[in-house]
């Protein structure tokens, strides 16, 4: 059994879960790319590889993960050894772990041509407006695995079903469409159903957590990540920051092409009496 998930702290959860039923024993693969972001034409070529490695490098200039960490890994070499294990063994079973967020299926979209040849070995668990209980014992809707207790997946391997012949047909389609459309942002509009918007779709949550007064770059950005309700990624959001400085719709003082701590940022005058 391949377990497959689309974020980084969802790996050491799953290892909990096979820890809590070794019914569920195997190996857990990460899809690390944020697809819900950034260009996605023609990324089965080489040039359309390249061109979103290096639309992520320019993003993670000046950032604490550097921007050579956009080359330092490739989800095409996971795809490559997770085929390579269901070819040696005809009994393996891929298990896709998703929750109802935009990043999620997303990377769903992504994945799944890769995945037809082996129809009726590839499993989906989708927890799309399905109830858990959190640690206080209170009954909500996650949009993300990992607020879910390993304890509440023992049920949730229950919704466990095979990925459809239909749906080996169309969700490879859906993914052209994308592609095609290219949005910078894409976002889940409810079911399975991703929506393109322009790279501007998260400015005002940017916007909203700046005044008139001068505050640190990286406490905007965590104020951002905190209060909005629809997330995204860090390295997105401060790159979306400095497009709002370049555009004049924030103040700064300090250099924002050197680190994220370098820089303070606040409304200019006029933006904060509007």
């Amino acid at each position: 059994m391949i377990h497959i998930v689309f974020n980084e702290p969802e790996v050491a959860l799953m290892h909990k879960v096979i820890e809590l039923d070794e019914t569920l024993a195997g190996d857990v693969k990460l899809i690390r790319d944020d697809f819900a972001v950034g260009p996605i034409t023609n990324l089965d070529t080489e040039d359309g590889w390249k061109e979103r490695i290096g639309w992520w490098r320019g993003l993670l200039a000046g950032s604490p993960y550097g921007a050579q960490h956009a080359g330092s890994f490739d989800d095409r070499e996971t795809v490559k050894e997770i085929t390579a294990a269901l070819d040696a063994n005809p009994d393996e079973q891929v298990w896709i772990w998703m929750a109802q967020n935009q990043h999620d299926v997303s990377g769903y979209y992504w994945l799944i041509p890769a995945l037809k040849a082996y129809q009726g070995r590839i499993m989906i668990l989708y927890m799309n407006n399905l109830p858990f209980i959190n640690e206080k014992g209170q009954l909500f809707y996650p949009t993300w695995l990992h607020e879910i207790q390993p304890a509440e997946f023992l049920k949730a391997k229950k919704l466990c079903r095979p990925v459809t012949l239909s749906e080996f047909e169309i969700d490879p389609d859906e993914w052209k469409r994308l592609s095609a459309e290219n949005a910078m942002v894409r976002q889940l509009e409810g079911g399975k159903k991703l929506a393109g918007h322009d790279e501007s779709f998260y400015d005002q949550e940017i916007l909203k957590n700046l005044t008139g007064e001068w505050q640190k770059s990286w406490r905007v950005l965590s104020n951002t990540l905190n209060r909005m309700k629809v997330k995204t990624g860090d390295v997105f959001i401060m790159w979306r920051m400095k497009e709002l400085v370049a555009a004049g719709r924030i103040e700064v003082t300090g250099e924002t092409d050197k680190g994220w701590k370098d820089f303070d940022v606040k409304l200019p005058v006029k933006q904060k009496q509007d």
